[in-house]
């Protein structure tokens, strides 16, 4: 056969479909394929009866093998040729590199396998894959992307292919392990286990993507919370900046103003002395010509001369009586007090421009609250809006469930917080007495309470009519200016701050700080008793109206 005939045969019709590599002393069985001698011999020595792998025709007499020398030069040849090419295409195909599985039919230089059968437990590269790719009995193998240990997907015991799945001990078996030691354990076919892994790694992985992508918009949010916070930071600076500035040009101001003003008071008191002295010494000049006159007339010892000269003498200039009169040093008391009260005053005004400030920015996270009847002292009387409350002095039958308070006249809204910033207004006017905060979940509602951040309360309240007292770990007595009618209660949870402003005074009443909140938050109301009708106006929740 020539070169050019060669060429037009493919590899698969040189390649024993048995040992899978070009014949060598290929025969030919009576049903016409052709394998290695020794491959087919080996192969009728170990099954019988006798049968073509390729076809299954039986031979029911072992065959008489003879060299098909035909065929032997034409693969000769071909082996030729494809080593040749091989050596020439080596270079196309991926050499396999250190962690990739090489193919187990490459002599010499070992090629990148590209898929593992796992019926002949072996890895091929692309050209020695051709067969299974081809071939109508190998096309039923069951290829695999390349894997090394092939020999471990055999059972050890047995050494059969792992191609079943044990539920019961969540193993790979083979056929013969089922009628052993997994009789009557749950077997099934590992692709089916395969589908079901296959199925809950997706619901898996889905449920990883989605927890993923809630965290990237945890990130998002805490980023625009950052900036959020930035441009917080940034307009609290520039306002912390302009009054800082304001504060010290007023300073500065009223430093230079007290200075000139004490100034002008020395320049007054030299300018006066200076117009006694220059007083004085005229009179002193004066003085003295006389006094030149008269000692040179008492020199003189003419009788006639001396008695005519003192008629004639000048008459003594007139002069001030300067007995009473004295240059008091300049009083200053009072002029540094005043000049700090006017700082005072400024200072003042500056406070309440950021009380205003500050008021108005709490206001944005104003939230509209309900009473809860169900924590109602069974003394109180509730609106129908749930807006007010107010002590009847009449207990009702009430059943006493856990939240009711069942001593205190004091009532929580329905509303809880457990996060973020929340606002809301209370207006007193008429009241004697009153509390009202926020109090955590957990406080208990039976019997005596006591106000205070141990206990779960951040309240203030009023007594008496006129006693201001901050409910701390002690009462912390409140000085206010003016006596307020509708009281602003604002609460960070995050930053732990629950303050308490005079919404129509716009200034800042007292603030706890520092505070550490792990529990919902309730806003919490005590309008106290009645009083015999001193005290019976309602604390009435009221609608948030935005300063300007």
């Amino acid at each position: 056969m020539s070169a050019a005939a060669s060429c037009l045969l493919t590899e698969d019709k040189f390649l024993c479909s048995i040992c899978l590599d070009v014949f060598t002393d290929p025969v030919t069985i009576p049903c016409g394929h052709n394998f290695c001698k020794t491959c087919i011999s080996e192969q009728w020595d170990k099954n019988g009866p006798y049968h073509c792998p390729n076809c299954n025709k039986i031979f029911y007499t072992r065959p008489e093998l003879q060299v098909n020398t035909f065929i032997s030069e034409v693969a000769a040849q071909f082996k030729q040729s494809a080593q040749q090419k091989a050596s020439s295409s080596s270079s196309e195909q991926q050499v396999s590199k250190p962690g990739e599985v090489p193919c187990d039919v490459c002599t010499g230089t070992k090629l990148r396998a590209l898929k593992s059968c796992l019926v002949c437990l072996e890895s091929y590269c692309e050209t020695h894959l051709q067969p299974h790719l081809t071939k109508p009995g190998l096309k039923r193998h069951q290829l695999i992307d390349p894997v090394e240990n092939l020999e471990g997907r055999m059972c050890p015991k047995h050494d059969k292919l792992l191609e079943l799945f044990c539920k019961t001990d969540q193993t790979c078996v083979c056929m013969l392990c089922t009628i052993s030691d997994h009789k009557i354990h749950d077997v099934v076919p590992l692709k089916e286990e395969y589908e079901g892994k296959k199925a809950e790694l997706g619901e898996t992985d889905a449920e990883i993507q989605q927890m993923i992508q809630k965290r990237r918009l945890k990130i998002e949010e805490i980023k625009h919370s950052v900036e959020l916070s930035k441009e917080d930071a940034d307009r609290e600076t520039a306002d912390g900046v302009q009054v800082f500035t304001t504060l010290k040009e007023s300073v500065e101001r009223s430093q230079a103003e007290l200075i000139d003003a004490i100034k002008e008071k020395q320049r007054k008191t030299e300018k006066q002395a200076e117009g006694f002295i220059k007083e004085l010494g005229q009179e002193i000049f004066e003085l003295k010509k006389r006094h030149t006159e008269v000692e040179q007339l008492s020199q003189s010892e003419d009788h006639l001369h001396l008695l005519q000269s003192c008629t004639s003498l000048n008459a003594a200039p007139p002069t001030r009586d300067w007995t009473g009169v004295t240059v008091c040093p300049s009083s200053y008391g009072g002029t540094v007090r005043r000049a700090l009260s006017q700082l005072e005053e400024t200072l003042s005004k500056q406070m309440n421009k950021l009380f205003e400030a500050e008021l108005k920015r709490v206001q944005q996270s104003a939230v509209d609250l309900i009473l809860d009847p169900d924590t109602a002292h069974p003394n109180l009387i509730l609106s129908d809006d749930g807006k007010q409350v107010k002590n009847g002095d009449v207990g009702k039958n009430l059943p006493d469930n856990p939240e009711r308070f069942d001593s205190c006249p004091c009532v929580l809204a329905k509303q809880s917080f457990s996060s973020g910033r929340f606002y809301y207004e209370v207006q007193v006017e008429g009241k004697t007495d009153w509390d009202f905060g926020v109090a955590r979940e957990s406080i208990n509602r039976k019997g005596q309470i006591t106000l205070n951040p141990q206990n779960g309360y951040w309240t203030i309240w009023l007594r008496n009519e006129n006693e201001y007292d901050a409910c701390a770990d002690y009462l912390v007595p409140l000085s206010l200016k003016f006596r307020p009618e509708k009281v602003g209660v604002f609460v960070d949870y995050e930053e732990g701050l629950v303050s308490f402003y005079d919404v129509d005074g716009a200034a800042l009443i007292y603030s706890f700080t520092g505070c550490c909140f792990t529990e919902k938050l309730f806003p919490y109301f005590g309008p106290c008793l009645n009083e015999a009708g001193e005290n019976s106006a309602p604390l009435i929740i009221s609608p948030v109206n935005h300063t300007e």
